[in-house]
């Protein structure tokens, strides 16, 4: 299918977004709990990335780091790979990594940067700040320790959405679809969710009737080994 995403400066968007996640390196806490002894976010066993075209034809002449993910390249059985990729957006394809100890801080893709994060946005098409991918709350650290993030970080992961949402509609809608399956996810679960608000603050959100309480992070919710 063509692909009708518009023009990405990408270097511009990596530099604008280069900060990393906090003041430590959160892959070390995780790491031990994996028996891969990888950080989660960095084994292919448990996080496929995923790039844009444009992003994939900006890293192929720069960086050996990334190659296309063939769907066998893990031993654990993970999901079928022909429906991971169907469930690809047209515009993103699916990469893998050399691995943690091989990383190019400067070529990260743009999911690497945004893990375990994805743009929120409530139901009135207000993109309100950071929620986490939920799946990941037993193995990824950061997940149950809110807190560490960085405002650095959390400043420039919105400026390069504000600025991605400014230039294409069918990115943002993709995450207005996914904000709505956060909802129907912790509504299910009776449970509100956790944003790191675009205002610095930190709040907990009823999925239902999307009002919003601000938090000590203190008091955010931990998971699995990081309880």
């Amino acid at each position: 299918m063509l692909d009708k995403s518009p023009h990405i400066d990408m270097r511009s968007l990596y530099d604008g977004f280069d900060a990393p996640i906090a003041a430590l390196d959160c892959g070390a806490k995780c790491a031990p709990h994996n028996p891969s002894g990888k950080p989660f976010c960095c084994d292919i066993c448990h996080a496929v990335p995923a790039a844009y075209h444009q992003e994939w034809s900006f890293l192929q002449p720069r960086t050996d780091l990334w190659h296309e993910w063939r769907g066998d390249e893990c031993t654990l059985e993970l999901d079928d790979p022909a429906e991971l990729r169907a469930e690809t957006p047209d515009h993103m394809l699916l990469l893998a990594c050399l691995g943690p100890a091989h990383c190019q801080r400067q070529y990260r893709a743009l999911s690497c940067r945004q893990f375990p994060f994805f743009p929120y946005v409530s139901s009135s098409l207000e993109f309100l700040g950071l929620a986490y991918e939920w799946e990941f709350e037993n193995t990824c650290w950061v997940i149950s320790n809110l807190a560490v993030v960085s405002q650095t970080y959390r400043q420039q992961f919105i400026r390069t959405y504000d600025r991605l949402f400014d230039l294409w509609l069918e990115e943002f809608n993709s995450y207005i679809a996914l904000s709505e399956d956060m909802r129907d996810h912790f509504v299910e679960r009776r449970r509100r969710i956790p944003l790191l608000h675009r205002n610095g603050g930190d709040y907990l959100i009823s999925p239902k009737s999307e009002r919003m309480q601000r938090v000590p992070p203190e008091r955010l919710p931990k998971f699995g080994p990081y309880r």
